[in-house]
This record gives C-alpha cells, sequence and structure tokens, in this order.
C-alpha cells in the first residue's frame, strides 16, 4: 500500500481506515484524532497511547509505504505545517455551538488551502485570456454548483461582456442549444458527474461554444466536452454535517477570474468599474435616507 504523493496524509488514513488490521486501526484513529501528539511522541509512547506493540506501528507505517516511524512523522509534521487537518473538522451530532463553530472555520480553511494549492496557473491563465477573446458568456450549474454561476452572473461589470447564468436545466440546455462561436460556456460541477449538465456541456460544445469546465476532480466525465478546464480539489465528502466547501472554492476561483479580467481590460475599463462603485455607495446612501 502506497501513499499517493498528491492525497494529503490524514485524508488518506480516514480513507483506508477500512482496510486496516484493527490494531493498525487504533494507531490510525490516534493520529487522525491526535496528530500533533504523535508528531512530538516516541514510538514506544505512541503504541501505549494506541494500546498496541511498537512493531504494530511500525507495520503501519510501513504499511502506508513510510520507511518508518521518524519518516512517518516528519511527514505528518509536513501536513500539519500546510494546512489545518481537515478532520478536526468531524462534527458529531452532540458538538456545541462553539466546537461546531471551531471545526467549520478549520475545515473550509483547511480546504480553501487545499483547493488553492491544487489551483494550475496555466489554466487560470488560459481562461482569463478566453474571456477576453469572447463576445459573451453563459454560466451553469446545479445545486451549489448553481450558487456560484449565479455569482458569476452578478461580476458581468468585471468581465466587461454580458453573462447569464439561467437556473434550470431546461433553460441551461435552451442555452447550450442556442450557443454559436465566439460564446464561452462555462460548466460547474464539483463532481463532474450530473448527467444534464454533461449533456448541455456536449451540446454547448457541438454549437460552437468554447466549454470551460469547473470542478473537482481531473478525471471527472464532464471534461471530456471541455476545451478547458480548472480543477479546485477541497475536503469534500457527503458526510451529513460537512459544510459544503466546494461551492466556497468556486466563489473565490470566480473572483479570480474577475480580478484578473478587469486588470487585463486596462485603465479605462477599471475607470468605469470605480465610477460604478462610487455611484453605487451613494445610490446606497441616498436610499438609506429616503
Amino acid at each position: 500500500m502506497h501513499t499517493p504523493a498528491d492525497v494529503p496524509l490524514l485524508e488518506l488514513l480516514r480513507a483506508r481506515l477500512p482496510e486496516l488490521r484493527k490494531s493498525e486501526q487504533k494507531v490510525a484513529q490516534l493520529v487522525i484524532e491526535e496528530p500533533s501528539f504523535v508528531v512530538s511522541s516516541t514510538m514506544a509512547s505512541l503504541a501505549e497511547a494506541a494500546g498496541v506493540s511498537e512493531p504494530t506501528v511500525m507495520r503501519f507505517c510501513t504499511g502506508l509505504g513510510i520507511g518508518g516511524f521518524q519518516a512517518f512523522k516528519m511527514k505528518l509534521a509536513q501536513a500539519l505545517a500546510i494546512g489545518l487537518p481537515t478532520t478536526y473538522s468531524s462534527i458529531a451530532r452532540d458538538d456545541s455551538v462553539e466546537v461546531i463553530s471551531t471545526k467549520v472555520f478549520d475545515h473550509t480553511i483547511s480546504s480553501l488551502d487545499r483547493a488553492r494549492g491544487s489551483l494550475d496557473a496555466g489554466q487560470i491563465e488560459q481562461t482569463v485570456q478566453a474571456i477576453l477573446e469572447a463576445q459573451r458568456m453563459t454560466f451553469i450549474g446545479l445545486g451549489a454548483s448553481g450558487i456560484i454561476a449565479l455569482d458569476a452572473e452578478q461580476k458581468e461589470s468585471l468581465f466587461g461582456i454580458p453573462c447569464s447564468a439561467p437556473v434550470d436545466s431546461h433553460q441551461q440546455f435552451i442555452a447550450a442549444a442556442m450557443a454559436e462561436p465566439g460564446q464561452l460556456f462555462f460548466v460547474i460541477s464539483n463532481t463532474g458527474r450530473t448527467d444534464s449538465i454533461n449533456k448541455t456541456a456536449e451540446v454547448a460544445a457541438a454549437n460552437g461554444a468554447t466549454v470551460i469546465g469547473i470542478t473537482g476532480e481531473h478525471d471527472a466525465p464532464l471534461l471530456k466536452h471541455c476545451q478547458f478546464a480548472i480543477v479546485t480539489k477541497t475536503f469534500e465528502d457527503t458526510d451529513v454535517f460537512t459544510p459544503t466547501v466546494s461551492r466556497l472554492a468556486g466563489l473565490v476561483l470566480i473572483d479570480i477570474l474577475a480580478t484578473a479580467v478587469a486588470a487585463r481590460r486596462g485603465t479605462e475599463h477599471l475607470d468605469r468599474i470605480a465610477s460604478m462603485k462610487e455611484g453605487l455607495a451613494r445610490f446606497r446612501t441616498a436610499s438609506s435616507e429616503a
């Protein structure tokens, strides 16, 4: 059993926990729940805390494809240094509101940090250039991904070209069927496996639109219909209490694209945006006084 280089250690342990021997599961559970303790412990103290033998600890480390206990501790320390461990965010039904608040923040921060680390600057650059060359854009998504699409539509002034975000699957299909060259079609799905979104992407591409996929998986089926792809990997899962962090990563990605495009459009465009924001501030003040 080898450790994939792109999978965070604590996430890997959670995924492989059911595959381990019962004695090794005790070690893994302690690592997941108390990683800071494990980093500072000796093999003997870890074995005692987990209620197993020292050879079990060594077998656990080598079974992960890691050379030994010291190498495992170094890898764990690196994982903690990169970002807050997502396992801290495992929410229990009887957690207090204070504990839930802490866990949700920890889960969100570590997920956004993972998304930042997974972004490909080249993909972002290609997408920004495609937006600058496009005549108009359509964003589609369902559920949490639909929220990202609607947020993108609101940033039309930053993008500098007409933007739309049809909200139901029929409207999305109609938009794809009416797509044409010169149009960008953003298809947003964290799993990349939503049938209606994938079919809509296929139709948009067949009609000459440039299709850009935003997803959380490099092997998502959605991407076979896309000319460009932006992958934002988060600690997303389907646990009943787990926040939908892929939505937040998608919102940040839209901010990145909108900001980069606005900056690339030059001084005149930025001046118009500044004037719009000043006018909006005056409008808000006048409305509240009224």
